[in-house]
């Protein structure tokens, strides 16, 4: 009687379990796989420049911010209109060779950091799309040297030539403007450049 009524408990337990148990390998083939998102469902810009380093953050706000400071230095001695002074000569900012520097130089620069701008949007989008990572280090390190010179230098020339001008004139404050703009513009341009060493010898010595 006991051995009949273990192999009737046995066969009950049997009987009672669910033949499709989430423990066995057929139920988890049978399974559908888990739908991958798709790849137009987020902005692939914006998620490689989450995924890129703080210091490309940095350089593409100090690029912005040198852009704006040069537009401004150039637009401020192009923008005054034409006064006329004592001997009747017009007095514009391409009579005086230290504003035509200053002027020359700070569209340089403009041109020079739109082209950075415009090279680091390209490269978060599509990476090494027009010059490689390695040429871009060697020509942006020395280039910000060179637009951060040329600016200083236009700065230190048209300071003397703005001390000799008279108040009066149409020129007086907007040649100020465009000193202050341009150096503010070399700062930045200076801060590119120490970013832009300090790629280099990263990618030449680590």
């Amino acid at each position: 009687m006991k051995e009949g009524n273990v192999l009737m408990t046995a066969q009950r337990m049997i009987s009672g379990a669910s033949p499709s148990s989430p423990s066995t390998p057929n139920s988890q083939a049978t399974q559908p796989p888990l739908p991958t998102p798709s790849p137009y469902s987020f902005s692939v810009a914006s998620t490689r420049l989450r995924s890129r380093p703080s210091i490309y953050a940095y350089d593409l706000t100090l690029r912005s911010l040198a852009l704006l400071f040069s537009f401004i230095s150039a637009l401020s001695l192009a923008a005054p209109s034409p006064s006329r002074t004592k001997r009747g000569a017009i007095s514009r900012f391409y009579d005086n060779p230290q504003l035509t520097y200053c002027f020359t130089v700070s569209l340089l620069a403009f041109i020079y950091s739109a082209f950075q701008l415009f090279k680091r949007v390209c490269d978060i989008a599509y990476r090494g799309v027009l010059i490689s990572d390695m040429t871009s280090d060697y020509l942006s390190f020395i280039l910000d040297q060179l637009a951060g010179y040329l600016l200083v230098s236009s700065s230190s020339v048209t300071i003397p030539v703005i001390q000799q001008m008279d108040s009066r004139t149409s020129l007086w404050k907007p040649a100020i403007v465009a000193v202050c703009m341009s150096f503010t513009a070399f700062v930045f341009l200076a801060v590119s450049a120490l970013l832009s060493g300090y790629k280099l010898c990263k990618r030449i010595i680590w």
